[in-house]
């Protein structure tokens, strides 16, 4: 994981601590038997999701790596015989 920077940006770090609020949140109200609290949360843990998007698309996730473009190889010729 050194030699890359998956995840390590402020979109990726903000939505999933966003994300993991909702899931605490959750998880508390199942234990405590509440499903209106529990559908709040799981609201929180998709609007993390939407969170990091947007912010990924202001310029603060990493920007895509362009891959090398690869030529085909030539194709032999045919000969035509005359």
């Amino acid at each position: 994981m050194a030699g890359n920077n998956h995840g390590h940006t402020p979109a990726a770090w903000t939505g999933v601590t966003i994300a993991f609020i909702g899931f605490c949140v959750a998880g508390a109200f199942v234990v405590l038997a509440n499903p209106i609290g529990f559908w709040a949360g799981m609201v929180v843990v998709a609007l993390g999701g939407v969170v990091g998007l947007a912010m990924r698309a202001a310029g603060l996730g990493m920007t895509p790596k362009r891959q090398p473009q690869v030529q085909p190889a030539a194709q032999p010729q045919a000969q035509t015989q005359q």
